[in-house]
């Protein structure tokens, strides 16, 4: 027999998950997630966990409570470990008291693991605080959305209205025009402040403020559409003062990230941290050589080399990984001339107790050429680690000069596979803001992926290209592609402040005009 976990996935924002709900979703087998739990969440899982969507958006088809009861249950029967994923708290307007009650009629095994609901988070990141000592003593969480089963209303109308509090409305959209109507009904001030958040602690979020008096009306002008939280009571005043979400410079927009999926972490974090939502996608999957004789010859004769020069940060990886492999460990390269391409590439050497001697100022191949000058190198053994796959001016040039230079891949790029239904779909609805590309390899699995040029002029029209030096740039412009952003700098906390910049001069051109 299996065990079932009701884990809380927070209010969308995926920082927000609790560190044992990551440690449910790493142990999971099965994963059944709903329309709420942002998918992001879902890279915690294991590649092979079975990934079961049963989301309920209200309207449309959507698989039945008894259907996702009874999943759970042959699930767990069958021995696997089930994470039923769902949005906010799964105990707070979220059906999982009768999900628990499902499993413990069945004999299940099953914990719960709370989750940050969306009826405080919301409110906090569109600036509004549910109590304030001298605005509100008391909150009320209240269901917009009852059963529509039950005989007669639960809600105690009179109460709510005449409650000094703050009153804070799950599922409530649909219900609006009547949550309004009671409340006023009932002796609520129409001057009472609202608000109504959607998609809280999103890059979609979206904030519309008012009073029982107008807050339906701008409601239908916004086209606001579930899923929402509704606050009202007298905090909703402080928003202009504590609205500190929607302020930072990339709220809002969705930004592709077509790294490695185990090298997007540096990307996700700084994107995440100006306000934008990182959106994964990798185009290129790290796997070892077709053949590891070169890189084991290399090895062998590594007191032959005098030079050794990385230009990447995998190829510092799985070279000193392949070396250890071999029995041997960082003390081989002692006296050599050790070259790294960049700072990321020193530091990741650095992790395997080897500092650098040289690294240029310019971040590429054309840096390494620029620092070694005049340095005689004829005659000079080199060695250079990297992919299967990549730019031959360094070593032709260094051969140039009359360097003995051994080229050995230790790692291939390919494209994953399965990878890009979700983010081509946001592609196509224009829902994407930006793409960043990292390098060359990225371009052209990004261009195949989507099923070739053509397409991604078309789709790509209205997104902005970010790319992280000249190189990859001038790959993604043979592709039709029009970069928009480059920094100056090869690194990706330069690519994440010129992206920066790049959306702060539209809005100052933009306000300019106005």
């Amino acid at each position: 027999m299996g065990k079932v976990y009701l884990v809380g996935a927070g209010p969308g924002d995926p920082k927000l998950l609790t560190l044992r709900g990551k440690e449910c979703l790493e142990q999971a087998d099965v994963v059944l997630y709903d329309y709420l739990a942002n998918p992001a969440l879902l890279v915690h899982a294991s590649d092979q966990a079975e990934r079961v969507y049963v989301g309920r958006r209200g309207r449309g088809k959507y698989p039945i409570q008894e259907e996702i009861n009874r999943l759970l249950i042959e699930r767990s029967r069958a021995g696997k470990t089930v994470v039923r994923l769902k949005g906010g708290d799964p105990f707070v307007f979220g059906r999982g008291g009768e999900e628990a009650e499902a499993l413990a009629s069945a004999g299940v095994e099953f914990e719960v693991v709370p989750g940050v609901t969306a009826a405080i988070a919301a409110p906090a990141y569109a600036g509004i605080p549910v109590t304030h000592r001298t605005l509100a003593s008391t909150v009320t969480f209240v269901t917009g959305h009852e059963d529509p089963d039950k005989p007669s209303t639960g809600l105690e109308w009179p109460r709510l209205a005449t409650s000094h509090g703050t009153l804070v409305f799950l599922m409530g959209m649909k219900n609006l025009p009547s949550i309004v109507a009671n409340l006023t009904a009932e002796g609520r001030s129409a001057n009472t402040p609202a608000a109504i958040i959607r998609w809280g602690t999103r890059a979609a979020q979206q904030t519309v403020v008012g009073t029982l008096a107008d807050i339906v009306e701008k409601a239908e002008a916004a086209n606001l559409e579930p899923p929402t939280v509704i606050v009202v009571g007298d905090v909703v005043r402080l928003r202009p003062q504590l609205n500190w979400f929607e302020q930072r410079p990339l709220f809002g927009k969705r930004i592709v990230m077509t790294r490695a999926k185990e090298q997007a972490t540096e990307l996700a974090e700084r994107l995440a941290s100006y306000g934008a939502e990182p959106v994964e996608a990798p185009t290129i999957r790290i796997v070892p050589p077709a053949d590891w004789a070169p890189v084991d010859r290399a090895i062998h004769a590594i007191d032959t080399y005098g030079w050794v020069i990385f230009t990447s940060v995998n190829g510092v990886a799985k070279f000193m990984t392949r070396l250890g492999a071999k029995g041997l460990d960082s003390r081989c390269l002692a006296g050599k001339n050790i070259c790294c391409i960049g700072p990321r590439t020193a530091q990741e050497l650095e992790k395997f107790g080897v500092r650098a001697d040289r690294v240029p100022a310019d971040y590429q191949a054309e840096g390494v050429l620029a620092m070694l000058g005049a340095q005689d190198i004829a005659a000079a053994r080199v060695l250079i680690p990297r992919a299967e796959v990549a730019r031959e001016l360094l070593p032709d040039e260094l051969r140039a000069r009359g360097a003995h230079v051994d080229v050995v891949p230790v790692y291939r790029t390919i494209i994953p596979d399965g990878e890009a239904a979700g983010w081509r779909q946001q592609l196509i609805d224009r829902q994407i803001h930006a793409v960043t590309f990292t390098s060359s390899s990225t371009v052209r699995n990004f261009v195949e992926m989507l099923g070739g040029m053509e397409q991604v002029r078309s789709l790509m029209q209205s997104v902005a290209v970010a790319c992280i030096g000249p190189i990859t740039a001038k790959t993604a412009e043979e592709y039709g592609l029009t970069v928009s952003v480059m920094p100056g700098e090869n690194t990706i906390p330069a690519l994440v402040d010129a992206i920066v910049r790049h959306y702060g001069s539209r809005e100052q051109l933009a306000a300019g005009s106005r």
